[in-house]
């Protein structure tokens, strides 16, 4: 293991989550680990990054949002961003 692979990765919890900083396979267990820390924020909103590209990164947060028990709905995002941001709403 790398130094890098061994130290947590520090991530501001303000409701965006860009996952162009992480590995692929990574994505899921760092979306719902931060669904769990914006509930804990008390947030119920959270907009996340994947990407336009091939729709992979989006199929894999959409898979991990439709199980998560926390989301209440999601769509992608309306904005500027489009379909390369989805953003989910979180009930208790």
């Amino acid at each position: 293991m790398t130094n890098r692979e061994q130290e947590p990765i520090r991530i501001p919890i303000e409701g965006v989550l860009d996952l162009h900083a992480f590995r692929p396979e990574d994505a899921a267990s760092v979306v719902e680990e931060y669904i769990s820390a914006c509930l804990e924020e008390g947030m119920n909103e959270v907009r996340i990054i994947h990407g336009k590209g091939r729709g992979v990164l989006r199929r894999t947060v959409h898979a991990v949002l439709e199980r998560h028990p926390a989301v209440v709905s999601y769509s992608l995002d309306p904005g500027p961003s489009g379909w390369g941001a989805t953003v989910a709403r979180l009930g208790s």
